[in-house]
């Protein structure tokens, strides 16, 4: 069922998440990361962080529900977006990363589902208007850029030589960029928000295919990155469910 408001999104992610950790699934892992983020956007909204309250959690709510929704597609085994597919299809792996999982989530999220929510959620109004409340998302999310960076360290003692290895000798490992992406995803919103109903599907379908691709590169790194992650993956944690908790 979709959320409605932003604390039900809060509550399926919370869900997802004891599902997860039950059942020593990854796919907790971006879950996790996500409902952190959701419960600041919920403070932020509470503080009056934003131009227009209602509105931010109408967006946030609609962002949401595209991630709820491919998750519910994906245990069913209906068709959901490529780009999400690719993602839940390569978190069952045993040899990825916790990095990994969590760049593949974002990369899905961000790069496919939130310029398409963003028009959306403009709609009723100039996407114009909304410019300033989506990049005031930009600095609550780089925020928490410390704050994740130290939990990962806590169980991926090792993850700071795949960042250093990667931009020396594989930078399409190192390209993903929060704010980047977030930017692209302006783009994509105002594009889509003026193209018309009959074109929009055609133009949705070959943006999904295009992050579909990036996480085929985010799980396939270069000869030198993939050599380096096994390395680091040696001394990572294993037990999801020590990650899981290792990473509130």
């Amino acid at each position: 069922m979709s959320a409605q408001t932003i604390a039900e999104v809060i509550a399926q992610l919370e869900a997802i998440v004891e599902e997860a950790s039950a059942a020593a699934d990854p796919l907790g892992l971006f879950a996790l990361l996500y409902l952190d983020v959701t419960k600041d956007v919920a403070e932020g909204i509470r503080r009056g962080r934003f131009e227009d309250g209602p509105r931010m959690e109408r967006l946030d709510v609609i962002f949401a529900n595209r991630y709820l929704e491919a998750y519910r597609q994906y245990r069913r085994n209906e068709p959901c977006s490529q780009c999400w597919e690719t993602a839940f299809a390569a978190a069952q792996k045993q040899d990825l990363l916790v990095l990994q999982h969590l760049l593949m989530g974002m990369n899905a999220h961000i790069n496919l589902d939130l310029g398409i929510a963003a028009a959306e959620a403009a709609e009723a109004v100039s996407i114009a208007d909304l410019e300033g409340d989506f990049m005031a998302i930009n600095k609550l999310l780089t925020d928490k850029i410390d704050v994740v960076q130290d939990r990962l360290s806590a169980v991926s003692p090792l993850l700071f030589l795949v960042d250093w290895f990667g931009k020396r000798k594989d930078e399409r490992f190192a390209e993903f960029s929060l704010v980047q992406a977030r930017n692209h995803a302006w783009r994509t919103a105002q594009r889509l928000s003026g193209t018309g109903p009959a074109q929009r599907p055609a133009a949705i379908a070959e943006l999904d295919g295009y992050v579909a691709a990036l996480n085929r590169l985010i799980t396939q790194p270069g000869r030198f990155v993939g050599g380096m992650m096994r390395v680091v993956k040696r001394f990572e944690k294993k037990d999801v469910r020590r990650i899981l908790e290792a990473m509130k």
